[in-house]
């Protein structure tokens, strides 16, 4: 890290502030002092790194931290919000898709996760939208795993550049 103000600044006021509410006591506030919150801290000190100082490889930290803590902060206090795998992958896609645009790399894996969390997060949805449980398709589909295990192995050991 060229500039090194923007991460370490960041997590001494956030460490701070949480420790000083954290020691106030107010009642409203008890809720949020929970590791989610040191975790959101960390990942808006490495934002802060990648947008300020223009480190751009600290987006995707920033945004995973970020993101994961938001997600167990919201997840028991929301009823619409997902509790599955798929809100963890959309994290991840937002991450690589927020880093292409100041890297111009990623976007190729963005969209492969944008796409894999979509299908996880409305996978009932998706199997009436195509109708494959009335016409029979629905053992076929069970196997949809296999063929992401088969395009990584491909992009891995057999496309070369």
């Amino acid at each position: 890290m060229r500039n090194q103000r923007f991460f370490p600044g960041i997590i001494l006021i956030g460490f701070g502030a949480y420790f000083f509410l954290e020691q106030s006591n107010i009642p409203v506030l008890q809720p949020y002092f929970t590791w989610p919150s040191l975790l959101m801290i960390i990942g808006i000190a490495f934002l802060f790194q990648g947008y300020g100082a223009k480190e751009y490889h600290a987006i995707l930290p920033g945004v995973i931290l970020t993101g994961f803590g938001l997600h167990f902060h919201v997840v028991n206090r929301l009823e619409i919000w997902p509790d599955h795998i798929g809100i963890f992958i959309l994290i991840l896609a937002l991450g690589l898709m927020l880093q292409h645009q100041k890297t111009g790399s990623g976007l190729f894996q963005g969209l492969l996760f944008l796409l894999l969390s979509i299908l996880l997060l409305f996978y009932d949805r998706v199997i009436v939208w195509f109708g494959l449980l009335e016409n029979g398709v629905s053992k076929v589909w069970k196997f949809w795993p296999v063929s992401l295990i088969f395009i990584g192995g491909y992009l891995l050991f057999i496309k070369k550049k």
